[in-house]
């Protein structure tokens, strides 16, 4: 009903337009998450399509207690403008971060904070990229770093995820085909395989791009989710001149703060430091102020031992119930850490008829088709655990696990 009895106006259309959009807008895929998750909103259905961390793992008291204290002291100050590199103390935490877990020397300066880590992967294709420039990328790859990467046109080429991370042999081919702006990877728990990259396979990766001018874009969001608590080594150990690294404390502090951050040598951060004044001017400055805070009167390491804990059940109750319901064709990998369990289905079996079986089921997941850049996938599937109870990772299963049965018989 219209309360003041007026002509509702029609949605308008963008069709006849013309040439008013950016060609780019055309080559720019919309977030296949983002649509599915529509589906999602219905209370009814159990989702495993999304990417969401645990809202019960988030400690509100803490971050109230921390905001409480920041606005307190310094109100006026956290409420203004503040510096394109982030708060100095917060920069200097990572830093300090990085040197106790992986043993680097970073510094501060060498570190700017974003608005998310989805920001970072938007500046270093700003920074980087121009229009048909080569890129490299993990087959499957993460969604959304091919959807800000392809706002700038590159030519991607996809390199073979294997359990153990990328082909060897596909990266030196690509490597010799075209000179390659960088390689974009996840080596933790990859977003969406799950896969973490060997030790043995770094050091190779790390050999074959030693000299080649092709950067590693190391996208360590879960990084710090590794169910044993152990870190492996990161890129800039190996290549500490053609290494950028992204991070975010969406995974362990709260993601709805938005804080991520860019660690980069100082000529590239440089450059990172221009296109993020001409983007937003600076990260949310009172976020900052209040992940310092809360960082500084917090046990942050027994906080991830927690998270770290409260995953590896959910991952392995999820792992156990797929062994023993679904078809015995059905893949899946065994992740070390993150969020992400990845299905392979029987030949035949397509992920789009099974997600569109599962709804009916009311039970939500993830086709894998989007994490393509060349086409295929289109019998596996993405499946989050972090964000479920262990009543509706029982339930959603069981009803998974039917629909996978009824498509699967011959």
């Amino acid at each position: 009903m219209n309360p003041h009895n007026q002509t509702v106006p029609p949605a308008r259309s963008t069709a006849g337009r013309g040439d008013l959009f950016a060609s780019r807008m055309a080559k720019t895929p919309k977030s296949f998450i983002r649509e599915i998750l529509k589906v999602t909103e219905d209370p009814r259905i159990i989702s495993f399509a999304g990417g969401l961390p645990s809202p019960a793992l988030i400690d509100v008291e803490g971050i109230a207690q921390a905001t409480a204290r920041v606005l307190a002291a310094d109100g006026r100050v956290v409420l203004q403008y503040s510096t394109t590199e982030g708060y100095l103390p917060l920069r200097q935490f990572i830093a300090d971060r990085y040197k106790k877990r992986l043993g680097l020397s970073v510094s501060s300066d060498e570190i700017l904070i974003t608005n998310g880590s989805q920001q970072c992967l938007d500046l270093i294709g700003k920074v980087f990229i121009e229009k048909g420039d080569h890129v490299a990328m993990e087959r499957p790859g993460y969604l959304g770093a091919i959807q800000a990467f392809s706002l700038y046109e590159p030519v991607f080429h996809p390199v073979l995820l294997h359990e153990d991370g990328p082909d060897p042999s596909q990266l030196k081919d690509v490597l010799a085909k075209h000179h390659q702006k960088f390689f974009y990877g996840v080596p933790n728990s990859q977003n969406p395989s799950g896969v973490t990259y060997s030790e043995e396979r770094r050091k190779e990766m790390a050999e074959i791009l030693s000299g080649t001018g092709t950067f590693v874009v190391e996208d360590d969001a879960y990084g710090e989710l590794n169910f044993s608590g152990t870190s492996r080594s990161s890129f800039w150990k190996y290549l500490p001149d053609q290494t950028v690294i992204t991070g975010s404390f969406s995974k362990i502090l709260a993601q709805g703060m938005r804080l991520g951050w860019i660690v980069a040598p100082r000529d590239v951060m440089e450059q990172i430091v221009i296109a993020k004044q001409a983007s937003d001017l600076h990260s949310n400055y009172l976020s900052q102020r209040i992940a310092c805070e809360y960082l500084a009167h917090t046990d942050i390491d027994a906080h991830i031992r927690k998270i770290q804990g409260a995953y590896r059940h959910q991952c392995e109750l999820m792992q156990q119930l797929i062994a023993e319901q679904f078809p015995p064709t059905v893949k899946f990998t065994r992740p070390e850490g993150g969020m992400f369990i990845w299905l392979t289905l029987p030949d035949g079996v397509s992920s789009m008829d099974v997600f569109d079986a599962a709804v009916k089921e009311q039970v939500a997941v993830l086709p894998g088709t989007p994490f393509f850049i060349d086409g295929g996938g289109s019998n596996t599937l993405r499946i989050n655990f972090s964000n479920s109870t262990d009543d509706k990772i029982r339930e959603g299963i069981t009803r998974l696990a039917r629909v996978i049965r009824n498509l699967s018989k011959p």
